[in-house]
């Protein structure tokens, strides 16, 4: 490209190897953009994932420059290092093909962490009704609005380490069902956090809460499954 449009050096990771294209350079303009850019206007061949554009999917969720981001909502100008960009696919993931991994495992680990609600009350039962001042309620608000974008999964460390880890996504979700006082699974969800691949694999490193799109703490909610399976460990319910 020449003339006086700026460019953009985008390497693009491709089946274990780095590509690299030359992109021009737009006002307000998304790592996203830059990927359809890519497949749109030099290799038709590039597979990559998005839906809404807008942030509220997550589908769209890429490695850029080292770290797990929805791209839909990075802009370049914030992340480009000396003109340059370099996008792979989310980490701790199979990659089917290109920038497209596999999720089947991550949301696999949510049904292993009982990450679906489950309730007693039959169809003729008044609703339930809960306080939106109580303390669970709080404790449920504070991490229900994950999405399962996998951010967090593919900047957990332990996961890298440990593939059996369940990971902070399907904790979090976890520890906001065991908040809901709606839920009759409680027992069996905690059982199934306590393991070794469990809530108290988690080290603490931040990585989860600091790379989260949806500014949630899925730290804190690991921290809380570990003091909820302790008490329960002590009187003898796990």
């Amino acid at each position: 490209m020449s003339g006086m449009l700026k460019v953009l050096t985008v390497t693009i990771r491709r089946g274990g190897a780095w590509q690299a294209f030359e992109v021009p350079r737009r006002e307000s303009q998304t790592v996203l953009d830059v990927v359809t850019f890519v497949q749109r206007h030099l290799d038709p061949t590039l597979a990559y994932r998005y839906s809404c554009r807008v942030g509220m999917c997550g589908s769209c969720a890429m490695t850029v420059n080292g770290a797990a981001r929805w791209t839909c909502r990075t802009h370049v100008d914030k992340v480009a290092q000396d003109g340059r960009l370099e996008i792979a696919p989310l980490r701790n993931l199979p990659v089917i093909r290109d920038l497209v991994t596999d999720m089947r495992e991550f949301f696999d680990k949510w049904a292993r962490a009982k990450g679906q609600f489950t309730g007693d009350r039959k169809r003729g039962d008044d609703f339930a009704r809960v306080a939106p001042e109580s303390d669970k309620r709080q404790l449920a608000d504070a991490g229900i609005e994950c999405i399962g974008c996998a951010v967090c999964y593919s900047a957990c460390d332990v996961v890298a380490w440990t593939p059996d880890y369940l990971g902070p996504a399907a904790l979090n979700r976890a520890w906001t069902l065991l908040n809901d006082e709606r839920d009759s699974r409680q027992a069996a969800r905690l059982r199934a956090v306590a393991g070794d691949a469990g809530c108290h694999a988690c080290h603490t490193h931040m990585s989860c809460t600091e790379r989260c799109p949806k500014a949630l703490s899925p730290t804190a909610g690991i921290a809380g499954l570990k003091r909820a399976v302790v008490v329960a460990a002590l009187k003898g319910e796990l």
